[in-house]
């Protein structure tokens, strides 16, 4: 394990850290706060995208030949610790430059990548992700939402509910999966359609959260009209499609350092030195070691990508160490803050509502725990007997 920079990883974090230093906004907001200025934010965001795009760094692992600049997963990682250095979190933009835009570059058409990728990296459009299902999330493949094709326009007729779109009520386009065969196997019978969010028939309604922030939506589908050349690769192959979404949103997800701050904490610690007890200074060496740990797990995996290497359930066993870090990390804050931690407003109040989400959102703890043991520990896969049985015939009640 290599824990240092390579010269030119060296070179490249002085190049993002100077463009940062120039470019990156003043001001460090979050668009789902409470009471937030949505229209002020968002233009602002769309503003600070035409600027990484204006100066190349809009999509750093994108072919050069759709407007990226063709680099590798290292400078990528690179890349979002300095905007986490530079105090940037999560961009409305991550669905649609991580994740829709790499599908459509290794599935689309010609034409589907000349009419969506430049708008994306100029910040024109918005993306969100419409997978999830009140009864298709860690089973993905047991979706129900059903698109039937309208044999005189070639049309698909699209109805059904997706649940927890992150920015899905300010998006232009979602990246939709819909069962087109019920006769198939669940994951057989799934096609990959972009959506324009603007069509009749589509709802969208926001998901208010412990924390008064609205960062997911549901989105309900009313026979909602798609013309087949907004289909996504062939007819019932939709699951390939979206395995390479899928992919990409693990490199398209930032680490720790976007979302904790262990030099906030500590300083909330010594701001606070008559709570700090026995008990809460051996949870603040705990955090720091855990901390420290995701760090050398991460140059890990830095160090396998440098030398072609895929890493293997590195990325679940780093999800679980963010959500508890992030978690525990807000017990001690609030523990810290003595009679303030009911105030209703508050940094450490808001990451404590929000924690609960990390342990779910983006494949839950049970998920990546079933990952890690199956591809670390090489225990065997759980027995799926419907796997192989068309759609239509699946248990009832979520037995799928």
């Amino acid at each position: 394990m290599d824990l240092n920079d390579s010269p030119e990883e060296a070179a490249f974090r002085a190049e993002a850290r100077a463009f940062l230093e120039a470019h990156a906004p003043r001001t460090k907001r979050d668009l789902y706060d409470e009471g937030a200025d949505e229209a002020a934010l968002l233009a602002e965001s769309r503003a600070f995208q035409r600027t990484l795009h204006e100066h190349g760094w809009a999509a750093l692992l994108w072919p050069k030949a759709y407007g990226g600049r063709g680099l590798g997963p290292i400078q990528s990682i690179v890349w979002n610790q300095e905007l986490a250095r530079a105090g940037i979190g999560e961009s409305i933009f991550v669905v649609g430059i991580g994740m829709a835009g790499p599908t459509i570059i290794a599935h689309g058409s010609e034409e589907q990548k000349q009419r969506y990728l430049p708008p994306m990296l100029r910040g024109d459009e918005v993306w969100c992700q419409l997978f999830s299902e009140p009864g298709a999330g860690s089973d993905l493949a047991a979706l129900a939402t059903r698109a039937v094709q309208d044999e005189r326009t070639g049309d698909w007729i699209v109805s059904g509910q997706k649940v927890w779109c992150s920015g899905g009520h300010y998006a232009d386009f979602g990246i939709l999966l819909a069962r087109t065969d019920p006769r198939a196997p669940k994951h057989k019978g799934i096609t990959y359609f972009l959506l324009d969010m603007r069509s009749p028939g589509v709802e969208v309604r926001p998901l208010r959260q412990m924390n008064g922030g609205a960062h997911f939506s549901e989105v309900f589908l009313s026979d909602v009209r798609v013309p087949d050349a907004a289909r996504l690769g062939p007819v019932n192959a939709g699951w390939s499609a979206a395995m390479t979404t899928l992919l990409n949103e693990r490199m398209a997800i930032g680490g720790i350092d976007r979302m904790f701050s262990f030099d906030a904490l500590l300083a909330h610690a010594r701001a606070h030195p008559e709570r700090m007890d026995a008990h809460a200074r051996d949870e603040l060496a705990r955090i720091w070691v855990w901390v420290r740990s995701l760090e050398l797990l991460n140059a890990r995996v830095i160090t396998k990508l440098g030398r072609g290497m895929i890493p293997a359930a590195e990325s679940s066993v780093m999800k679980l160490a963010i959500a508890r870090i992030v978690s525990r990390s807000a017990d001690l804050a609030l523990r810290l803050l003595g009679p303030e931690a009911v105030l209703r407003k508050g940094p450490w109040q808001n990451q404590w509502l929000f924690a609960p989400a990390l342990h779910i959102a983006g494949g839950t703890d049970e998920i990546q725990k079933n990952i890690a043991a199956e591809r670390v520990l090489g225990l065997p896969r759980d027995a799926d007997p419907f796997r192989d049985l068309p759609f239509e015939k699946l248990p009832r009640g979520g037995a799928a």
